[in-house]
């Protein structure tokens, strides 16, 4: 069983906010999956489904991103799982938008939502870090990531959702590098192959002219009776 938790803050007017990319990346995992109904659970909201013949738990915490640790403590206990069972999706300042990556491990790096989680099951989950970009000066981030994305943003996002959804089987399967690939594939599909041009007809000789009868109408007569 896995527990892939996606961070973000509950409620309407956060909902599109770059910081709550990690819940938009386990709705879409759940939509396009065809998990149950989300339910009140764990100080946040659940739904449970299949993935390639593994069961997995679909989490969004409800205490705000600097009290996740919280519900996911809550959840692992419960299901008796491990720290190497649950998967975090969260927004990553240090990437660039649209581009995602896979660890497992390490520091928080600052992150409210991932110092919650270190607080409550310890350092070795997985992650999958959504890249946001940075607005360029510390002073700014806190702003920055609670602003909505832009609609420049839409299509990338659509496409970064799309691959999350399409890779997760694979997720679930333990096989990081495959789920990346099947996001990169959504991001920067395969170019079409060119045309080939069909060779150029050549165009037609123009008919030769018959050469000017110059014979007498006598010559004609006496060369038809030969």
């Amino acid at each position: 069983m896995q527990l892939f938790v996606g961070l973000g803050n509950p409620g309407a007017k956060y909902a599109g906010n770059r910081h709550n990319i990690g819940f938009m990346a386990v709705d879409r995992i759940a939509g396009d999956h065809g998990f149950g109904p989300w339910r009140a659970k764990f100080q946040g909201h659940v739904t449970e489904g299949v993935l390639e013949g593994e069961k997995v738990i679909l989490l969004k915490p409800g205490t705000f991103m600097n009290l996740s640790g919280q519900s996911v403590g809550e959840a692992m206990r419960f299901y008796k799982l491990t720290p190497g069972d649950v998967t975090v999706f969260h927004d990553e300042l240090d990437l660039a938008p649209g581009k995602l990556r896979v660890k497992t491990g390490g520091g928080h790096a600052g992150h409210n939502g991932l110092r919650s989680i270190h607080a409550h099951i310890g350092a070795e989950y997985a992650r999958v870090r959504l890249g946001i970009g940075h607005p360029g000066h510390k002073d700014r981030v806190a702003g920055y990531v609670l602003q909505d994305f832009a609609k420049a943003d839409q299509d990338w996002l659509d496409d970064m959702m799309r691959g999350i959804a399409d890779g997760a089987p694979w997720l679930a399967q333990g096989k990081p590098d495959r789920f990346q690939n099947a996001v990169a594939q959504r991001m920067t599909p395969p170019r079409p192959k060119p045309e080939r041009k069909a060779k150029p007809v050549p165009d037609p000789e123009p008919p030769q002219e018959a050469p000017e009868d110059t014979r007498s109408a006598l010559q004609k007569l006496a060369d038809r009776f030969r």
